[in-house]
């Protein structure tokens, strides 16, 4: 997810003084991003936001899970204002008190994005989202795969598959839990399916890139992936497509979040409204393949080469968001598993 997560690029705000009317405003923001494309998400977000607002922007990187860390341990003397996260870190965050709810007064631009984007609970809202589906070899498969393949003899050793841990993980364990069993709430199958497909597998890929390379080199035929993944081959030129899913359509979202705390909220909400406005929106997906909630924002042509109507409309093309709470009762107990019985 995120927005990369790997992602799909995610960004922290840091706020430390403002002053003067919100067109004059004058402060600090200090904004954590995924490590991936951090300097397109400087290009393209950042510097057009100091620019129009005249409020400087500091950058930090990192992941998901270590910045949710400092988080825990900041929440008495909170040192960020927004934070972008994936879905499931976010909310992991909103259940412990670390983030506000937001005025949607202060949100124009919320009421141009989709329905799925917009968080029930009133906390942050989704800036971009990504697709659970098969990545995979033109030139190795003459035609797009489906789940029974990742097993079929003829690929053996030519697999890959999402560890529990990366982004892709959760919504395919959902995914094999749907095909196998009786819903996905079924994870008892789901752990069955991996086990049948281990032997085949190359790999249990923990980071994004690492599938790109694979897919990239033609040691991996094909493997659940996230669509963003998939978009940079594809505008290479390399030889991989993307495909949705015949079993189970999951998306996943990156949320912007306000810290609870924070002594700039003024500014960040301000900065949460900007990401997603038609032209910041636009901007992210062509400088680095965030798919726009904004209804009105125009897709790059890459995007839609690769996820075709779900870059638009994904829930009119049959994909659904994860259940977090389910999710968040479960996930370390799946890591754990996943470890034991599959990856080791």
């Amino acid at each position: 997810m995120t927005w990369r997560a790997a992602l799909p690029a995610l960004l922290v705000l840091v706020a430390t003084a403002c002053g003067g009317t919100p067109e004059t405003a004058r402060g600090t923001l200090v904004v954590s991003v995924f490590g991936y494309a951090a300097d397109r998400v400087e290009e393209a977000v950042v510097t057009p936001f100091e620019r129009q607002t005249g409020i400087d922007v500091v950058l930090e990187t990192g992941g998901n899970a270590d910045r949710l860390s400092k988080l825990r341990a900041n929440r008495t003397a909170p040192t960020v204002d927004v934070v972008l996260m994936s879905d499931l870190y976010a909310a992991m965050g909103e259940k412990e008190g670390l983030f506000d709810t937001l005025d949607p007064a202060r949100l124009p631009n919320l009421a141009d994005a989709h329905a799925f984007a917009r968080n029930p609970r009133g906390y942050g809202p989704a800036y971009t989202y990504a697709l659970l589906g098969i990545a995979y070899r033109t030139d190795r498969l003459a035609a797009a795969p489906t789940l029974d393949r990742l097993g079929a003899a003829p690929y053996q050793g030519q697999v890959a598959l999402p560890g529990t841990a990366v982004s892709a993980g959760v919504p395919f364990l959902l995914a094999l839990a749907q095909a196998y069993g009786s819903g996905p709430a079924d994870v008892e199958a789901a752990f069955r399916a991996l086990a049948r497909l281990e032997p085949g597998v190359l790999t249990f890929y923990n980071r994004s890139t690492e599938l790109a390379s694979l897919l990239d080199r033609g040691e991996v035929v094909m493997a659940p992936s996230l669509d963003i993944f998939a978009v940079d081959l594809v505008e290479r030129g390399r030889p991989i497509a993307w495909t949705p899913p015949d079993f189970g359509r999951y998306l996943i979202t990156n949320r912007v979040e306000l810290v609870k705390g924070s002594p700039n909220r003024a500014m960040g909400e301000r900065f949460i409204d900007y990401l997603l406005s038609r032209p910041v929106q636009e901007r992210a997906a062509t400088a680095f393949h965030d798919k726009p909630v904004n209804r009105t924002a125009r897709l790059p042509p890459a995007l839609t080469r690769v996820s075709g109507a779900a870059a638009a409309d994904p829930i009119g093309a049959g994909f659904r968001p994860i259940d977090l709470d389910f999710v968040m009762r479960h996930h370390h107990a799946w890591i754990q598993r996943f470890a034991r019985e599959i990856a080791g």
